[in-house]
């Protein structure tokens, strides 16, 4: 039983996404660093079928990723659910939901839409900036309307390449050319993501995007260093130092990011003090412009003429000890990643708190009596 002073964390990871095993390692980070001496945490599982899994609360550390995975079992999505609703949800006790899914149905307001429902609160952004952060084409045309500096782009659907994929690769020809950047619509990790410097490989990249996507994003190539900023907080967010990776290569892709060891940060990043403001600013305001709640992970490209060019946001970075979100905060104020949690876990309560205040119905005199509103019909 859950002692009566203890805030229970559910911490949901896993997911029906390509980031599926990314989603376990946070997971496996996040529960280990929150102290069970104030919260106790409750692990939900949603395995890669979609079905949920409701795990017994948390008793000291977790050792290895595999504690946390659960064989599918034949039950459908929608009654999984359901069963995990009702054990997670059943008690009048402090509750707060700690997403972790990085990618689709998770990352990209989904997840968020269903806690929206159940009226609790949860760490991280809301629906509209997690599915329009989470959609690159939809972040692109948020920060165009900001007058935010970005690659020029171009945007295939699914439909359109299968119609006519010679028309397809004549418009990105012409507006993007080569060297360019191919990417599904909404994914991270670097997954389906393909440099192209012919058309051969250009149709290559296009075939292997649409496999995670109905919808890709081409982009012009932008020869500068990617450099990173994070963002902390909710109605007034606060901004870290800038940080990049040394010897970073000239496309970042999964394997590079995951599975070749650790990459070495450089925290500052090596940026004039000009440029190092402009970044901050300009990642405020794209997290202001997606209403931003939480955190964020705002990268940029910076050229060797110090322009500064938004590549894209994440609305759940990468959230192991290690990655770059609280590295940067560490290096930034001396914030621990235990620290940093229970931060977001406070931003989340104190959210949903304010959220509390809203009406969702007219108070009754602003009803007209019976006899008057029937008049007219």
């Amino acid at each position: 039983m859950q002692e009566m002073n203890k805030t229970r964390v559910i911490v949901i990871y896993g997911g029906r996404s390509a980031e599926h095993e990314v989603s376990l390692k946070t997971a496996m980070t996040v529960i280990n660093a929150i102290d069970q001496a104030f919260y106790e945490i409750v692990p939900v599982y949603i395995a890669p079928s979609g079905v949920w899994h409701c795990l017994d609360a948390v008793d000291g550390g977790i050792a290895s990723i595999e504690e946390l995975r659960v064989k599918s079992t034949g039950r459908d999505i929608a009654t999984s659910i359901g069963e995990a609703l009702r054990c997670l949800f059943h008690r009048s006790s402090h509750t707060v939901v700690f997403p972790v899914i990085h990618g689709t149905h998770g990352e990209d307001g989904t997840l968020q839409g269903l806690l929206e429902l159940l009226n609790v609160p949860y760490v991280g952004n809301g629906v509209l900036a997690s599915a329009a952060g989470m959609d690159k084409e939809m972040t692109k045309r948020i920060m165009t309307s900001e007058g935010i500096r970005q690659a020029a782009y171009t945007v295939i659907r699914l439909h359109e390449w299968e119609n006519n994929a010679a028309d397809c690769t004549a418009r990105m020809e012409q507006s993007i050319g080569y060297p360019c950047y191919v990417k599904p619509a909404n994914l991270g990790s670097s997954i389906g993501i393909h440099r192209c410097d012919n058309r051969e490989e250009w149709l290559l990249a296009v075939e292997d995007a649409f496999r995670y996507d109905v919808k890709i994003v081409v982009e012009e190539e932008i020869r500068g260093r990617e450099v990173q900023v994070a963002v902390l907080g909710t109605d007034e967010p606060d901004c870290s130092v800038a940080g990049e990776f040394e010897r970073e290569p000239v496309f970042f892709d999964y394997e590079q990011k995951y599975m070749q060891g650790p990459l070495v940060q450089r925290i500052p990043a090596q940026v004039s003090a000009a440029v190092c403001e402009e970044l901050r600013q300009t990642a405020l305001r794209a997290f202001r412009a997606l209403s931003g709640s939480g955190l964020m992970r705002v990268d940029f490209f910076v050229t060797e003429q110090d322009e500064v060019y938004l590549n894209e946001v994440n609305t759940f970075p990468g959230f192991t000890q290690n990655s770059m979100f609280p590295v940067l905060w560490n290096r930034t104020n001396g914030l621990t990643y235990a620290e940093l949690i229970n931060r977001l876990i406070r931003h989340a309560m104190e959210k949903h708190v304010r959220k509390q205040s809203i009406r969702y119905e007219l108070p009754s005199e602003a009803y007209p009596p019976a006899s008057v509103a029937g008049k007219g019909r």
